[in-house]
Formats: structure tokens, C-alpha cells, sequence
């Protein structure tokens, strides 16, 4: 039976040898109940146009422009859509699954992230601001929750996709 793993199972995954999450800036306050937070490391806007066929071949990214953040500074983005890179960098073991969620503060301030099932390495997700004033962001904000699934059984073969590391070209 599939089951969301509580804070104490991913606190042990995350203290084992082959840590779930690394790359994390605080443990204690990025540990939820029922997931782990996820920070912002870069943001980008669209430069271009993407292309999906049913081949890998098919398949191209848009171009990209990084976007400055600071730590100590906010950086305004007006209303759109960007591509966001997470901290943090995720190993799931073959009887794991994820889902990424956004934090309700970031709903509050009028923004939403839509992301794809989880698949390994450092993540990336869709941050659409719907606030026609726009959202302020400082790097390594919390902006995302990530839920574990235990599988019913574990999976026979882990992702083997083009995106294993999840880098923006």
C-alpha cells in the first residue's frame, strides 16, 4: 500500500549513507510533518519557444535568461511565467516517489508553481506570478514542498530519461 512518509522516516532517509535530500540550507526548518521544503537557487525567464514530439529527438527546451537574486536584497518579478532551480538535489530509492507542492505563502502572494512528478537530481519547476504586481524574491526563499510516496512495491528501474540531472541548457 502507497503511504506519505512522515518527517521522522525522511529525517532517517536524509541521515543515511546515501542521503534523500542534500544540498538543504537548514534541516530543521525545511522539515515538515509531511515533506520537505524546497528553496530557490536561480531563477530564469523564457527566451524562446520549446518543442515536444513523442521522441526524444523531438524535444527541445526554450532558450533561457538568468535572472540576478540576492540573499540579502529582493528581486521584483513582474507577472509571467520563469523556470525555477531548487537547492536542493534529491536521490529517490526505487521504493520512492515525489510530488512538489508550493508553499501557501507563495499562493498567498498571487504565485504558483506546477511541477511534474519527481524523478532524481536537482529539480526544476514552472513559477507562473499571477499578481498583476508582481512577487519579490530573495534567493534560497522556501517556495516549494516536497511530498514522498512510498510505492506499493519498488519500482523494477528508476528514471532513465533526458532530464536525469535537470539542467537548463
Amino acid at each position: 500500500m502507497a503511504s506519505i512518509l512522515s518527517d521522522s522516516e525522511i529525517r532517517k532517509l536524509i541521515e543515511s549513507p546515501k542521503p534523500l535530500v542534500s544540498g538543504y540550507i537548514d534541516l530543521e526548518r525545511q522539515l515538515q510533518p509531511a515533506g520537505f521544503e524546497l528553496t530557490l537557487a536561480e531563477v530564469f525567464s523564457f527566451k524562446g519557444f520549446g518543442s515536444l514530439g513523442f521522441e526524444d529527438k523531438d524535444r527541445k527546451l526554450p532558450a533561457f535568461k538568468p535572472i540576478r537574486l540576492s540573499a540579502e536584497k529582493f528581486t521584483r518579478l513582474p507577472s509571467g511565467a520563469y523556470m525555477v532551480r531548487y537547492n536542493e538535489e534529491v536521490r529517490l530509492p526505487s521504493d520512492l516517489s515525489a510530488l512538489i507542492f508550493p508553499r501557501s505563502s507563495l499562493m498567498r502572494s498571487g504565485a504558483i508553481l506546477y511541477t511534474a512528478v519527481w524523478d532524481r537530481g536537482r529539480g526544476q519547476g514552472l513559477l507562473n506570478v499571477y499578481n498583476p504586481h508582481g512577487i519579490r524574491l530573495k534567493l534560497n526563499a522556501r517556495i516549494g514542498q516536497l511530498v514522498f510516496l512510498r510505492l506499493s512495491r519498488p519500482s523494477r528501474r528508476l528514471y532513465r530519461g533526458i532530464y536525469q540531472r535537470e539542467g537548463l541548457a
